[in-house]
């Protein structure tokens, strides 16, 4: 039996496990040799989800990853997509040799099926492929305010612990994703997690989307998350994503489509050195299809509002 606490399964080859992850982190690695002394741009780091191509084969979205600036995927399960199912179809051999093949990190795991308390499994998966972020929600009542919210928050940390205590031993972060209609959906809510997370385990999964879209208000609260940020969601509401809409108007949840003003944002993410991931990110309706018709397609949206983004920064000081 496991000891708790100990991140210890590994049935992956670990030579050909270190041959995934060298080619995976090549890119990475090289930047580093630059030296410390040369002031770099600031620069986003972008994580591609699987989910924005449907249910589409993992060895067919492997590829896009560079194609949309990335150099990580981030694995989604039913229903928004099922390439973590296609994980335990293929295998976690033949998994690493796709990755390996595409030069691709697996990045993150969402999980919010699971849920915070049940990622025992997860986080051992994630060990063994170096991925050092899941995502998932926090649940719990919505609607609280001031001392109750306080408490509820520290409820929740504190069920978290032994969780946290496994997420260190195989060193992953749990990031969790403000959302509507739960414990998690306010700028109140995120900064009561950081203010008493134990340690850097717990983290934070920002989504633009659920909250009120005001830039500003935005940035500030990136400003008091910090380091904490996990994951950073490059996604607005804009006409929302819970009826069927023209595609035009569906399309309004990314950058540069919709009328949120991301300059604020991205200077606030500067500010913090923000050096977690980026996902350029929309929910289509019905979930489970793709944002748009051919894997091609949806490359081409991403990068379009990774331009809008990237002309962004050539104005950041």
């Amino acid at each position: 039996m496991q000891e708790p606490g100990k991140c210890t399964d590994r049935p992956i080859d670990r030579r050909e496990f270190g041959r995934t992850t060298a080619a995976a982190c090549a890119v990475p690695l090289l930047g580093s040799e630059l030296g410390d002394h040369q002031q770099k741009p600031f620069e986003l780091k972008y994580l591609l989800a699987s989910c924005m191509y449907g249910y589409l084969y993992l060895g067919e979205i492997l590829p896009e990853v560079s194609r949309t600036g990335a150099t990580a995927i981030d694995l989604w399960p039913k229903v928004h997509g099922n390439q973590r199912e296609q994980l335990d179809d293929l295998g976690e051999t033949r998994f690493g040799e796709l990755l390996q093949k595409n030069q691709v990190q697996l990045g993150c795991l969402t999980q919010y099926k699971l849920g915070p308390f049940g990622l025992k499994e997860e986080l051992k998966l994630a060990h063994r492929f170096g991925c050092r972020t899941i995502v998932t929600g926090g649940g719990g009542p919505a609607g609280l305010q001031g001392a109750s919210l306080k408490e509820a928050v520290k409820g929740f940390v504190e069920k978290m612990k032994p969780h946290l205590e496994l997420a260190a031993a195989c060193d992953v972060t749990i990031a969790i994703e403000n959302h509507a209609n739960g414990l998690f959906e306010s700028a109140d809510s995120l900064k009561w997690l950081v203010d008493l997370r134990p340690n850097e385990q717990l983290g934070v999964a920002l989504a633009p989307y659920h909250l009120p879209q005001d830039a500003q208000a935005i940035a500030a609260l990136i400003g008091s998350l910090g380091s904490a940020i996990e994951v950073f969601y490059a996604w607005q509401h804009g006409d929302g994503c819970h009826q069927r809409l023209p595609k035009e108007q569906e399309l309004l949840q990314l950058p540069g489509r919709g009328p949120l003003d991301f300059q604020p944002i991205l200077e606030a993410l500067k500010q913090i050195d923000y050096a977690g991931w980026t996902e350029i990110f929309m929910h289509p309706v019905p979930r489970g299809i793709p944002i748009l018709e051919s894997a091609t397609l949806v490359t081409q949206e991403i990068n379009r509002s990774r331009a809008y983004l990237q002309q962004l920064l050539t104005k950041i000081k």
